[in-house]
């Protein structure tokens, strides 16, 4: 069940994102142009658990979907870093709180079907506040109690997939 690919050409390109069309074949025979998107940095995220605060979370607008929401802390990890650094960094910058340390959760491809990013979702026990946030992407940083975050997915006020995939694993699964 394996499709084959022929080849692919570029339809956009920048250091951010690539939009291709990839020439491919599937195992009944038919050919045709699939397009993807490729994206050439992973991302990172931080789950920052403490028993008694619950999740750190930051609040922030998404202007492509004109929406705010709560987030977990999170970013691209650039070609110098691991993605455990990366995700330290991220959460440092976005909240102003630098992450325990971390152990890998999982990771994941979020549009597997249509993109190539890579997700990895790291746990932290608990985080320690070392300054502000930078202030060009938080409106605001909130430890949440789990019970909160079960209800800020049901309100939608949790809706991107990179925090919505790890919460939702955290939830079913606990901190392992």
């Amino acid at each position: 069940m394996r499709w084959r690919v022929y080849g692919e050409r570029s339809l956009y390109d920048s250091e951010w994102i690539s939009l291709r069309l990839v020439d491919v074949e599937l195992p009944d025979g038919e050919r045709f142009e699939h397009h993807i998107v490729r994206i050439p940095e992973e991302a990172a995220a931080v789950i920052a658990l403490d028993p008694e605060r619950g999740v750190l979370l930051m609040r922030r607008h998404r202007f492509v979907v004109d929406r705010w929401g709560w987030e977990l802390p999170a970013g691209r990890v650039h070609p110098s870093e691991a993605p455990a650094e990366a995700a330290a960094r991220e959460t440092l910058e976005e909240t102003g709180w630098k992450p325990g340390p971390l152990r890998l959760l999982f990771t994941y491809h979020p549009l597997i079907g249509v993109c190539d990013q890579r997700f990895h979702v790291f746990l932290a026990e608990g985080a320690e506040h070392l300054r502000d946030p930078d202030g060009i992407e938080t409106d605001e940083v909130a430890w949440v109690p789990l019970p909160e975050v079960r209800e800020l997915i049901r309100a939608g006020e949790i809706s991107d997939g990179l925090s919505l995939a790890a919460l939702l694993f955290l939830l079913a699964f606990g901190p392992q």
